[in-house]
């Protein structure tokens, strides 16, 4: 069975999912179709897990550094996982490319090469957002690309992390909001 609560969040109502015991997904409002993945249905709950989740949610959305002191479960294929677990190295108030997921994820897995669009994917498909930080990540030349919460919402994750905003550019050509 699968569980989720709400939470009010300077970006919107987030929903967190979980499995009982692990934070298994969080959710912003510009995901609109994530509880068709979940085919017995969600039923809402308020689990210990999700009060560890909400205060460490409250500690991040006032400009902290929180430890993340409660089980993660991100379920996906080991490629996904490998990446999702970079992701999670990813210090606090800093960025990292796509390219050098690629080389770390490659060397992970004994490649000499491994495709960046290959890891934008599994970035993309990250089912913990925030907590597993793929708002850290920015394309090669230092755009703002490639989050599913939308480009906004990834401007504000980085300015609560105090990122220099002036280092960064959105693409002329994109067309998320």
């Amino acid at each position: 069975m699968d569980y989720k609560s709400l939470y009010q969040s300077p970006l919107g109502q987030i929903t967190l999912i979980s499995d009982g015991e692990n934070i298994t997904g969080l959710w912003l409002p510009t995901h609109k179709d994530f509880e068709a993945q979940y085919k017995s249905g969600l039923t809402e709950s308020e689990l210990p897990v999700f009060d560890k989740a909400k205060r460490w949610l409250d500690e991040y959305f006032s400009g902290n550094n929180p430890e993340i002191d409660f089980p993660l479960s991100a379920k996906g294929t080991t490629f996904r996982e490998q990446v999702w677990q970079l992701l999670l190295e990813i210090p606090h108030g800093e960025t990292v490319t796509y390219g050098y997921l690629a080389e770390k994820v490659g060397a992970l897995r004994g490649k000499t090469k491994m495709s960046s669009q290959a890891v934008g994917g599994a970035v993309g498909s990250n089912p913990i957002s925030i907590i597993i930080p793929c708002h850290r990540v920015v394309g090669k030349d230092g755009s703002l690309t490639g989050y599913g919460g939308g480009i906004d919402a990834k401007i504000e994750l980085l300015k609560i992390e105090q990122l220099d905003m002036k280092s960064f550019y959105r693409p002329k050509h994109s067309t998320k909001p």
